[in-house]
């Protein structure tokens, strides 16, 4: 099955790999110059930038869910605030104009992922 994955920046590798594994995701694959992580068939790789600012980063990417509501909630379990401000933190599932229920997830790098509910049939 063809796929896409993002490649996302990383202050710090180990850091990441321990905030996204209190979301689920689990290492599988590591060098000093790469990472994947993976949460079922949900894959996000990462690379080291140590100059990455979280308050003007314009990284992102969308994680195209079936169950988005549940992954947020993960999220929030994990101690991660539903604000609109800092890092990281959460933005809760609303109804856009197309039609699609998205949210988002804003990791410690400043990173924004888009959660998106995947449409039912």
């Amino acid at each position: 099955m063809d796929h896409a994955t993002p490649n996302l920046p990383a202050r710090d590798l180990t850091a990441t790999a321990q905030f996204y594994g209190h979301l689920g995701f689990e290492e599988a694959y590591r060098d000093e110059y790469w990472m994947i992580l993976t949460r079922g068939s949900v894959m996000l790789e990462f690379f080291p930038d140590p100059h990455v600012d979280p308050a003007t980063s314009n990284v992102s990417c969308c994680l195209r869910l079936d169950d988005a509501d549940a992954f947020l909630e993960v999220c929030r379990g994990a101690g991660l605030p539903e604000t609109d401000q800092g890092w990281p933190r959460v933005h809760p599932l609303h109804r856009e104009a197309s039609g699609l229920r998205i949210g988002a997830l804003v990791d410690p790098d400043g990173s924004l992922l888009r959660v998106i509910e995947n449409p039912s049939g």
